[in-house]
């Protein structure tokens, strides 16, 4: 997991991977979509590729890529930890909340 958050700390990696969220693209397309040149947008599909983020697959002369679902799935169980701790805090906080209304409207 750390290679994938690793991966994706670059902006134009995450831009990139925000793109192939949508529909697999070419290299060609995701160079004219952000701007950047051929051989840089190549770099990073090949990180991305080496850690397991990106498919791709030969069309004619062109290379396609699409993501790859088991980095996200693993990415998303960890931070369900997170979100139900925060679930809780959240739980807690409002019982504290309505502990200092119930007081409040008690000494009124």
């Amino acid at each position: 997991m750390l290679e994938t958050l690793v991966a994706l700390a670059e902006p134009n990696r995450l831009r990139i991977v925000e793109a192939l969220r949508a529909k697999p693209h070419s290299v060609g397309e995701l160079s004219d979509r952000f701007g950047i040149r051929q051989p840089q947008v190549s770099k990073h599909l090949n990180t991305l590729k080496a850690a397991g983020l990106v498919a791709v697959r030969a069309e004619a002369q062109r290379r396609i890529y699409a993501l790859e679902p088991k980095p996200f799935q693993e990415l998303d169980r960890w931070l369900e930890s997170y979100r139900t701790l925060w679930a809780e805090r959240y739980s807690s906080l409002g019982e504290v909340i309505q502990e200092i209304q119930r007081k409040k409207r008690g000494t009124k």
